[in-house]
């Protein structure tokens, strides 16, 4: 087994908006029996709000400061021996500061997927509030593919949630 998964149990799913982190690390935490953890969803329970509600209320800004201050937290459970797979948020790995702040706390994987299958996954989803032009929400799909491919695993997630997962657990950081 990879030594950061020995020191710090974290695997952080990271890829665009409709990509399947969520489905795909929660599908992981049941087969690894570790903790599931969805970064968005620890966001909205800490503000009481949505995270388009963060968005239009208090800007892009604002939102990506709380998910680098929820992000912390997580990862201090973490090291503190809590496995964990963690759903990062679209842009949650995109921002420098939080893509070092995963090293070295576990193992990251990008869940790849073609543009096409993820705009039809996410299809008249008022709840992102980035994917509400379309000519925006292709250049920051395109824009973010370079911050992704950082992460130390790809995996391609046009498949079942279920043949995704079989994929990550036949990563060599397992061996």
């Amino acid at each position: 087994m990879d030594n950061r998964l020995k020191r710090a149990p974290g695997i952080y799913l990271t890829g665009f908006m409709g990509s399947g982190k969520s489905t795909i690390a929660r599908l992981l935490a049941d087969r690894l029996g570790w903790d599931f953890i969805d970064l968005d969803g620890e966001i909205e329970a800490a503000e009481h709000t949505t995270i388009a509600q963060i968005f239009e209320q208090r800007g892009e800004a604002e939102f990506r400061r709380i998910e680098s201050e929820v992000l912390k937290n997580i990862l201090r459970k973490i090291q503190g021996i809590a496995p964990s797979v963690v759903a990062l948020g679209g842009g949650t790995f995109t921002q420098p500061a939080n893509a070092l702040m995963m090293e070295g706390h576990g193992v990251s994987i990008w869940l790849d997927c073609p543009f096409e299958t993820i705009r039809q996954r996410i299809a008249e989803a008022e709840s992102r509030p980035l994917a509400r032009d379309p000519g925006q929400f292709r250049r920051l799909f395109e824009e973010r593919r370079s911050a992704y491919a950082r992460a130390d695993y790809k995996v391609d997630a046009e498949c079942a949630p279920e043949q995704a997962v079989d994929a990550i657990l036949n990563l060599p950081c397992w061996r």
